[in-house]
């Protein structure tokens, strides 16, 4: 089954009133045709005029590019409920799949007869990600800009590469920070990988969540 917006709104107003008490509010559906993740919560964060973080541009994506079985669809939708739910309920937890995420996962799973998974397995099912079944190693390069801002950059395996780039991009006046991961995550294949001095935007939590396993590099 592939994800409509009608079908995951549906989907969403049942869930919400049999999972999680009605307490979610209705927030937009976008679709998309992203080959490395069936589902996303995702949100912008700003400084409003006294300086204070507001989160704004809250969507639900999913995309089109997985033919799932229904249920694994549904699992899909109330894995990224819970990720919502957690955010609107202002809960902490230590990381984006944290010990937080896993109770609620774990209560329903039990509760609800259901097979929610931390990675969503549907995602090996796509002939995209089927081609690139077999482990890349990759280097990682997350940069903080003063903004607040946060993006990516995946470099060449060279050594004197990464260097380069990690002083180069380090002293720039609109970066905060710079930090180096290396990972066997298919998620970053679908970003080019090359040492240009430029990034790609990516939401916080989907970038905290696809690093849970990746090793940190310390120069």
């Amino acid at each position: 089954m592939i994800a409509t917006v009608a079908y995951i709104e549906e989907k969403f107003d049942e869930f919400n009133q049999s999972i999680f008490g009605g307490e979610l509010p209705r927030i937009p559906i976008v679709l998309g045709r992203a080959t490395r993740v069936i589902g996303a919560f995702t949100y912008k964060v700003r400084s409003n005029f006294w300086g204070k973080k507001e989160y704004v541009d809250l969507k639900l994506r999913f995309s089109t590019k997985f033919d799932l079985p229904e249920n694994e669809l549904q699992d899909v939708i109330i894995h990224e409920m819970i990720h919502y739910y957690i955010h609107f309920k202002n809960l902490k937890d230590r990381s984006a799949h944290g010990p937080l995420f896993k109770d609620i996962m774990n209560q329903i799973n039990k509760n609800f007869s259901r097979k929610i998974s931390i990675r969503h397995k549907g995602a090996v099912k796509s002939n995209e990600q089927i081609t690139d079944a077999k482990p890349r190693c990759r280097v990682v390069a997350v940069v903080t800009m003063k903004d607040g801002k946060i993006g990516i950059k995946i470099l060449p395996r060279i050594k004197e590469k990464v260097h380069h780039y990690y002083n180069a991009v380090s002293n720039s006046p609109t970066v905060s920070q710079v930090e180096l991961y290396i990972t066997l995550n298919p998620f970053f294949g679908q970003y080019p990988c090359s040492s240009a001095l430029r990034i790609h935007y990516i939401d916080p939590e989907i970038l905290q969540s696809q690093l849970a396993d990746a090793n940190k590099v310390v120069f």
